[in-house]
């Protein structure tokens, strides 16, 4: 596979998403509210965790996907991948857990923590990847994800073959 760790990490949050859809649909279903959430905790609780998972998921799959495709160290995208889904974990354990009032749960802090970690280093990295890898360079040719194309339309290259007949 392509992607390994940006195809592992999407499969989580599929079933992560599916797992707390599932939950949403049940509490819908006790409370009998087809909208909104009738002001029912247990249904704000599941309807909130899988919408912050849906928020949150996608630009990280993103990230890592770009990152990984431009051959990023992979044990440290493994390591990144790794955070984002236990924190993504620990943020529903902390949405279904006991609220003290004025007091976020721990393991909601510590999903928001290590989302928002996430976040700051796979968008950091990926700008700082930008800024160092210069158009033209031999990282650059290397790691292009295809190859190059040769023929009339080739603009990379000064000698490119233009069609027979149009010479």
């Amino acid at each position: 596979m392509t992607l390994p760790v940006t195809a592992f990490v999407a499969a989580v949050c599929a079933l992560l998403l599916l797992a707390t859809a599932i939950d949403t649909v049940r509490q819908r279903l006790r409370v009998q509210a087809a909208f909104g959430d009738h002001g029912d905790a247990k249904l704000i609780s599941a309807s909130r965790s899988h919408g912050n998972l849906a928020e949150y998921a996608p630009i990280t799959i993103i990230l890592l996907g770009l990152l990984e495709s431009a051959r990023a160290n992979h044990m440290a995208l493994m390591v990144i991948g790794a955070i984002f889904l236990i924190g993504r974990v620990a943020h529903i354990a902390g949405l279904y857990a006991k609220i003290e009032p004025g007091k976020a749960p721990i393991p909601r802090q510590i999903g928001v923590v290590a989302t928002f970690g996430t976040l700051l280093a796979l968008g950091g990295w990926t700008l700082w990847m930008l800024a160092t890898v210069k158009r033209g360079s031999t990282f650059h040719q290397r790691h292009r994800p295809y190859p190059p194309r040769a023929g009339a339309f080739d603009l990379h290259r000064e000698t490119a073959q233009r069609p027979a007949g149009r010479r």
